[in-house]
């Protein structure tokens, strides 16, 4: 499933072809994904004045006063294929003349040069039209936590946020009210350089260790986003080329494969129905409030 650095790489690949460009073609394809399609003739004809990610979410804010959201869902991604651009800055991969539609293409946003479609096999995302001005208070969007990657997400933050959580710590990591956005790669990732194990109650971290996690989620989620996120399965970038975070897991799907920095076999176990993927000895089981 596409979590925050595959929805950044996203967004940064789609902004120079949306951002100040007029939507002349809009075709949603399936009435509905995981929530109904929006009217085509509400979004074309329409111009791009900003692209934004909150959480897993892209928003597209219109000129006419509303905004397009648009979630990846589990298996969703953008392609764009440039119609009149054979400038030098295209890359080989990307220079794709348009082609028939695929089963699986659900939408497609043209501007006057590139046509950006979305496939998604498992139906999970969404495209959602709501008024810019009350955007936030949307229910999709109202009770998030704070983005990883912003200056409202530090130790003091995340201790906060711990403070009477009984329960397992990686779980709460994945709970979009504490932090947006760590879903459960990036949050075995942060945990193993961060040294804590994933089964520590999340109100046992005291300030030290919760500023040491806070800066592994911000570090992993940004070396993420420098190598494109993650392709495990249907995740690729819009220009067709598959992310490179994986090559550089530590140990996420690494179970019975020696630690990278002590040897010792990665354990797996499940918890809130997910993998978790951890080192025993970096990451000790029992800590103190530090």
């Amino acid at each position: 499933m596409p979590e925050l650095p595959e929805v950044e790489t996203t967004l940064r690949a789609l902004s120079p072809h949306l951002v100040g460009q007029v939507l002349q073609r809009v075709d949603f394809r399936a009435p509905k994904l995981r929530l109904p399609m929006p009217v085509a003739a509400d979004v074309q004809g329409r111009r791009v004045e900003a692209l934004e990610r909150r959480a897993k979410y892209m928003l597209a804010t219109l000129n006419d006063g509303q905004t397009l959201l648009m979630h990846l869902g589990m298996s969703g991604r953008f392609s764009i294929f440039y119609q009149n651009d054979t400038s030098d800055t295209v890359t080989p991969i990307s220079r794709l003349a348009p082609t028939p539609l695929a089963t699986h293409d659900h939408a497609v946003l043209a501007t006057d040069t590139v046509e950006m479609r979305y496939n998604d096999p498992r139906r999970f995302g969404m495209f959602v039209l709501m008024p810019t001005a009350t955007r936030l208070n949307h229910p999709l969007l109202a009770d998030l936590g704070p983005e990883p990657l912003s200056p409202d997400f530090d130790g003091n933050a995340l201790h906060a946020a711990l403070r009477g959580r009984r329960t397992a710590l990686k779980p709460v990591l994945m709970d979009a009210r504490v932090v947006v956005g760590v879903g459960n790669i990036y949050a075995a990732e942060a945990l193993f350089a961060a040294g804590i194990h994933p089964e520590t109650p999340a109100e046992a971290l005291g300030p030290t260790l919760c500023a040491r996690l806070a800066d592994a989620i911000r570090a992993t989620l940004t070396r993420a986003i420098a190598t494109g996120g993650s392709t495990l399965r249907d995740y690729r970038q819009p220009n067709g080329e598959a992310g490179h975070f994986q090559d550089t897991f530590a140990v996420y799907g690494h179970a019975g494969k020696p630690c990278r920095v002590c040897a010792t076999p990665i354990a797996q176990m499940t918890q809130a129905q997910r993998s978790t993927f951890f080192c025993p000895h970096c990451q000790p089981h029992t800590q103190g409030a530090r």
